[in-house]
């Protein structure tokens, strides 16, 4: 299967790529950043080239502006990228009648539940960001029939920069990290999220699909698990509230979801976050 890729250079495109093409796919993958490869969602004419060009039989598209603050302060960026970008590849796909898979967000929901939010929850998002992020969900829904909407939340990657990876560099330079202890969510390594994708891309069984490792945490709980693991000793990690956090963003203070779909279809559990997490540190091998 030939495999058009966008956001290829991001932290869940460089865990993905190599996948899919282990798995025997031929795969291009694009970003506005690399000349051989520089596609923008946002250009159909841009786009549209890369389409005829390449031939694909099927697209997963992770492209997104995905700075959230950044989307609060300038939401025309924002509904710009993630919604206009993906009304563009959802054209494309739905005209090509190829499988899209749309890479979305936890952050969809408004965060009222203290249970995990399943695929049949109501998105309610706080946010310009989860906003933008649902209308490039619609767009995907309206203009591509054979469509994967995927959610996934708390990222992190052996390449690129994340939560537990700003951790420890925080960790090489000072005694003590303020950390939100109020908002609990799933965190998720793109390396496992890459393997469910690439399986996901030859099933038939469009739809929505809500991806993370499974367990709860807070970012408060995910800092301490981070330097525990990494073996990183004498920096204290401190909680505090959302609030007392300076961010123009509005967030959802529970954000966890369940996979169910996932486990409808009989696929089998992801690792918890803690496994994850152990995981990805491994692949990091020291190199923050």
């Amino acid at each position: 299967m030939r495999v058009l890729v966008t956001g290829a250079n991001g932290q869940l495109g460089k865990d993905l790529c190599p996948l899919l093409e282990a798995t025997g796919h031929t795969v291009l993958g694009t970003t506005r950043k690399t000349p051989e490869s520089s596609v923008d969602v946002v250009d159909f004419g841009s786009l549209s080239a890369c389409f005829e060009r390449f031939q694909p039989d099927a697209v997963i598209h992770s492209a997104a502006h995905t700075n959230v603050d950044d989307c609060e302060r300038n939401p025309d960026t924002a509904y710009l990228v993630n919604a206009l970008g993906s009304w563009n590849v959802a054209t494309l796909a739905g005209g090509a009648n190829i499988p899209l898979l749309y890479v979305s967000t936890d952050f969809v929901f408004d965060g009222k539940k203290r249970t995990p939010y399943t695929e049949y929850d109501t998105p309610n998002p706080l946010n310009h960001y989860g906003a933008s992020k649902l209308a490039g969900e619609k767009h995907t829904r309206e203009l591509c029939r054979k469509h994967f909407i995927v959610r996934t939340s708390w990222l992190f990657g052996a390449q690129g920069m994340n939560f537990p990876r700003r951790m420890l560099e925080l960790a090489q330079t000072r005694k003590e990290l303020t950390v939100i202890a109020d908002q609990i969510g799933s965190p998720t390594h793109t390396y496992d999220l890459a393997k469910v994708l690439t399986a996901l891309l030859t099933s038939s069984h469009y739809g929505t699909y809500h991806v993370s490792n499974n367990g709860e945490c807070s970012w408060y709980q995910l800092a301490q698990k981070t330097l525990e693991f990494a073996g990183v000793q004498g920096v204290n990690v401190r909680p505090i509230r959302a609030c007392d956090w300076q961010s123009p963003t509005l967030r959802p203070t529970y954000s966890v979801m369940r996979n169910l779909a996932l486990e409808l279809q009989g696929y089998p559990a992801l690792p918890s976050w803690e496994e994850a997490l152990q995981a990805f540190l491994l692949r990091c091998n020291g190199n923050f």
